[in-house]
């Protein structure tokens, strides 16, 4: 029996809903495959925390979660609370604690799922997109001096170091190297942040010798929107830096169908720390309480959780159950459909237990 330790934190929004699917899901696995087991240990820090105590998890966070195998992760922000203190007090602290350098994030579109692109369908569009997650315009430098005076300034300072910038590009060399079309493309905004954006082109030229197989070619970041939504074949694997992948990342994801489908890993490739997985869609208040959040982006989030554990079998599993729910048109109406959380979560609970699947 092989046994893992997840810390799950639900926090804002929709995310308790998700989470709670999500755990679900993990469970029917657990019971389907018999030779795993999962542990579940659920955190409630958020901004429900944050109105009572003032922060968002406690002084000693971050050393509660090593102890866990992986956490997996809801949403954060609340509309009564600023979102530089949602964010800056939760997930990225446990992203920039744990080294987790390597967010990374696959597109594509899911049988049953109409993509807003015209004449686009499944295995049009299949991507991962893999962004720089520890540094960069992130990197949480800078101030403000002359507050509320007309000479107020603000500085917001991108840090980019050869190691990080080396160690995020060799990642996503050897990912699209284990992809089988070997593509990847680099992006950057070289022309007009002549430093750090040059930097990443030097060192992507320079890592690529080292992937003569890899195919690769670079792009400007304002191009690179253009290229994914006019030729989205013309793509594989994807590296930016973090505020580039960030906006870039959800551009994959509406143009998949919904954000509601779009998955998150924050892996420390070295394995010195808990990675931490979590849906791309964010808390999403508009719909919290409503009973229909799109679930699909936690279960995908939990196939990266459990490949990156090494239960490839229990991944695979997972997705094809997924998509055979989505094939079906069992549908939240943020993709078309009619269907509640509660009702995915059973349609594909029911599919894990399919003799076919």
């Amino acid at each position: 029996m092989r046994e893992y330790a997840i810390a799950t934190i639900p926090a804002d929004g929709i995310g308790p809903e998700v989470i709670a699917a999500g755990t679900q899901v993990l469970e029917s696995l657990q019971q389907r495959l018999g030779d795993v087991k999962f542990h579940f240990e659920t955190f409630d820090w958020g901004s429900a925390y944050y109105k009572k105590y003032g922060v968002m998890m406690p002084a000693d966070g971050l050393e509660t979660l090593k102890k866990f195998d992986a956490i997996y992760f809801g949403a954060v922000g609340a509309p009564d609370v600023p979102d530089h203190v949602t964010l800056w007090g939760l997930r990225l602290p446990i992203c920039q604690g744990f080294d987790q350098y390597a967010n990374v994030r696959p597109t594509r579109i899911l049988p049953g799922i109409t993509s807003p692109l015209r004449n686009v369908g499944p295995g049009d569009l299949d991507w991962v997109i893999v962004r720089e997650n520890s540094e960069g315009e992130y990197a949480g430098h800078g101030g403000r001096a002359h507050r509320g005076l007309p000479e107020e300034v603000g500085t917001e300072v991108a840090i980019f170091t050869r190691i990080g910038v080396t160690r995020i590009m060799r990642y996503a060399f050897k990912l699209a190297q284990s992809r089988p079309r070997k593509l990847l493309t680099v992006v950057t905004k070289s022309n007009a942040q002549r430093h750090g954006m040059v930097m990443w082109d030097e060192i992507a030229a320079e890592v690529a010798q080292e992937f003569p197989d890899v195919t690769w070619d670079k792009m400007l970041v304002d191009a690179m929107t253009v290229r994914m939504t006019l030729k989205p074949q013309s793509l594989d694997t994807i590296v930016a830096t973090n505020l580039h992948a960030d906006i870039l990342s959800d551009l994959a994801g509406a143009l998949a169908g919904s954000l509601g489908v779009a998955p998150t890993a924050n892996i420390d490739p070295e394995r010195r720390f808990p990675s931490m997985f979590e849906p791309i869609h964010g808390s999403a208040f508009d719909i919290t309480g409503k009973g229909i959040a799109n679930p699909v982006a936690t279960f995908w989030t939990a196939a990266q959780m459990l490949d990156h554990l090494g239960e490839a079998e229990a991944s695979a599993r997972l997705m094809r159950a997924v998509e055979r729910v989505t094939g079906a048109g069992i549908l939240t109406p943020d993709v078309g459909g009619k269907a509640t959380t509660k009702e995915v979560t059973a349609a594909v609970i029911d599919a894990i237990h399919s003799s076919n699947i």
